[in-house]
């Protein structure tokens, strides 16, 4: 097989890898964006597009599917393989990323023909794409993620996507089993030596400690979230202290897409831990609909909540500042010391997420400048797997010699080369350069 990545190649961002069999048949193995000060997109071009044969999709992240629209916009008629809820998830972010970015050259055709082109697959399912054998395995990182195995002949390919190897409210971990490949396409975001996650208790320990801090002060606290995966786990947190009375009952305000979201999460728990959907078909106790969630729909909702007396704590999009809603909320609230910001995602470079753990105390938003006064605290509630796991996960992975590192910053991805090319032949692709394995 060959390998060409026309990004996520020494970068967060825009994941789009073609795969060349022996035989010649090319599949594009995701298809994202870049999100930061401007989108970026795959550097593939269009005339490269019509000679692939399918299109293969791990999650619905933007930098995952984002570039779907262009590629049937410039004539593709090929179709994308993925699973049920990642196909209604992609359809919900497209739609939100249309209206905030207007990218060029994409067309309502375009858009219209993708809807038609989704085939669904489900997990450990084996199916072909021409001579070539395809299976979909959980990936634990978000509703409906998936690693994908490729087989060509004696040739065995498997693509990480995003992984988690931790449990979550949601999801089980990244499946390990049986796991025989000779090639590995692995993420990289967090696989430096310094990156190892605390344990789950001592984070959430501190962020309870930080929310009450500003409960108690009578600020609101904003918690900026992608909304497909870290809003419902940050959510169903939020909900289960406040049961229990660790956090002061006030109100839990859910804005942007989190609110679509968490719908298709809800139709389709089945692809959830198993624990979750004991919890709501045998004890009525749906954490999707809990009483402590308030939907905020329209910009007179989003007013009232902006002017409210007391505190609140206000989950809304987009988990690294790039737009949406956390927009208007920076604008109002940012200004006063006793609100805070918590960020319990990775933030790109070139973010206005970034800028923010980085200690700005100003950002520009619709060309004003606006002064940043309220606290700012990280904490790692991430759907990512750390470098400890992702060395684990590796060395549970049978007949493995070669591994590709992408999706991840070119330091950090140093550092995890330097662990692993003593016994592999690992690689950190150049952008548009082909591999033969």
């Amino acid at each position: 097989m060959k390998v060409k990545f026309y990004g996520a190649a020494r970068e967060v961002g825009r994941s789009c890898i073609v795969i060349e069999s022996k035989e010649g048949t090319r599949l594009l193995l995701d298809a994202g964006v870049k999100l930061g000060g401007e989108d970026q997109f795959p550097v593939l071009e269009d005339e490269e597009l019509a000679r692939i044969d399918a299109i293969l999709v791990t999650h619905a992240h933007l930098d995952h599917v984002g570039y779907l629209p262009h590629i049937y916009s410039s004539g593709y008629n090929g179709f994308v393989y993925t699973l049920k809820p990642t196909f209604e998830l992609t359809n919900v972010l497209i739609s939100d990323y249309m209206k905030i970015s207007n990218p060029q050259n994409v067309s309502k055709e375009g858009l219209n023909k993708l809807q038609k082109h989704f085939k669904l697959v489900e997990y450990h399912n084996e199916f072909n794409i021409k001579e070539l054998k395809i299976r979909f395995f959980p990936a634990g990182h978000i509703l409906g993620s998936a690693m994908i195995e490729i087989i060509d002949g004696e040739s065995r390919l498997l693509y990480t996507g995003d992984i988690n190897l931790r449990s979550t409210k949601l999801l089980n971990p990244a499946y390990t089993e049986k796991l025989h490949v000779d090639t590995l396409i692995t993420e990289s975001t967090y696989s430096a030596d310094a990156d190892i996650f605390p344990p789950e208790r001592v984070v959430l320990g501190d962020v309870v400690a930080s929310i009450k801090e500003t409960i108690n002060a009578g600020g609101k606290v904003i918690i900026p979230s992608f909304a497909v995966g870290r809003a419902q786990e940050v959510l169903f947190i939020l909900d289960d202290y406040m049961k229990s009375g660790i956090i002061p009952k006030v109100p839990i305000y859910l804005d942007g897409m989190i609110n679509k979201a968490m719908r298709i999460h809800r139709h389709n728990v089945i692809y959830c831990k198993e624990e979750l959907q004991k919890r709501i078909l045998m004890n009525e106790d749906d954490p999707f609909k809990s009483k402590h969630f308030n939907e905020v729909n329209t910009k007179q909702d989003r007013s009232k909540v902006m002017k409210e007396e007391g505190s609140s704590i206000i989950v809304t999009t987009s988990g690294m500042i790039t737009g949406g809603p956390v927009m208007k909320y920076i604008e109002r609230l940012g200004s006063d010391e006793k609100n805070k910001m918590i960020l319990v995602g990775y933030q790109a470079e070139g973010t206005r997420g970034r800028a923010l753990s980085d200690g700005a105390k100003e950002l520009i938003i619709n060309e004003r400048k606006v002064q940043i006064n309220l606290k700012v605290e990280q904490y790692h509630l991430s759907a990512h797997a750390d470098r400890q796991q992702l060395m684990s996960f590796i060395g549970k992975i049978n007949g493995l010699k070669n591994i590709f590192v992408v999706h991840g910053e070119p330091k950090k991805q140093l550092e995890f080369l330097e662990a692993l090319k003593h016994k592999y032949n690992a690689v950190m692709p150049v952008p548009k350069e082909e591999y033969t394995f």
